[in-house]
């Protein structure tokens, strides 16, 4: 129960600061949290705890608890980017981190198309072959097509044999699963990225790292374009 309260806790207030309901340099005390959830001091303490490793919190005697501002947070942290993406900054939060893999993930396959083993080479044109095979049957909603397209662009990030871009995994799984669970993907993908999917695998499976580079960032910078308020068609994160 302590810990359902906790999540419950870290949740909302997690939630309210993400949305500008507690703008920055507003100060908090335990006590008055303690009274607003009926929690006790443990559980207060833990969420925001929490909250300060994301860096949306600081904490200082006689001061109280402030509320820092939004270019101190960490905004990869999974937990920050859901608050974000259930929030007003939706539509930011997609943008933001769809360019940041527009800048990432093609150096990404790049990398993938020289270093990546023949078991990752296989397993991405496998992966890449499932979304293709449920996506043309109308199941691009089915969790188990959420979990291949995860699994693909986990594989793409890992093969890359970057540590720096493989632990950008997070952030992409995050946003995978959020626009999934927003309804923000449509039931057949957009046209061409099934194929696209499909195309990379084959560049890095070949070895051909101009190819795997140049694909990856067309499709991506195609889905982008899908992102911008204005644009015609629903918001595909591929």
């Amino acid at each position: 129960m302590a810990a359902d309260l906790h999540g419950d806790v870290l949740d909302d207030l997690g939630s309210r600061i993400a949305q500008g309901l507690l703008r920055p340099g507003h100060v908090l005390t335990l006590a008055q949290l303690e009274q607003e959830y009926s929690a006790s001091r443990t559980v207060v303490r833990e969420a925001v705890r929490v909250l300060e490793s994301i860096r949306m919190l600081s904490s200082r005697r006689r001061v109280g608890i402030t509320v820092l501002p939004r270019d101190q947070w960490n905004e990869l942290d999974p937990q920050l980017i859901q608050w974000n993406l259930r929030g007003r900054h939706r539509q930011q939060q997609l943008e933001s981190l769809m360019e940041l893999r527009v800048a990432v993930e093609p150096m990404a396959a790049r990398l993938a198309a020289r270093r990546a083993t023949p078991q990752q080479r296989t397993e991405l044109q496998r992966l890449a072959e499932e979304l293709g095979d449920l996506g043309r049957r109308g199941r691009a909603l089915d969790d188990a097509y959420l979990q291949a397209d995860i699994d693909y662009h986990t594989l793409l990030l890992t093969a890359s044999g970057n540590p720096l871009l493989a632990a950008l995994q997070v952030p992409v799984r995050e946003v995978l699963l959020g626009r999934t669970r927003l309804g923000l993907h449509p039931p057949i993908p957009a046209a061409g990225t099934l194929e696209d999917h499909l195309r990379v695998a084959v560049d890095i499976g070949a070895g051909d790292a101009d190819a795997a580079e140049r694909h990856s960032r067309s499709h991506l910078l195609g889905v982008l374009g899908e992102l911008r308020p204005g644009d015609e068609g629903s918001p595909t994160v591929g």
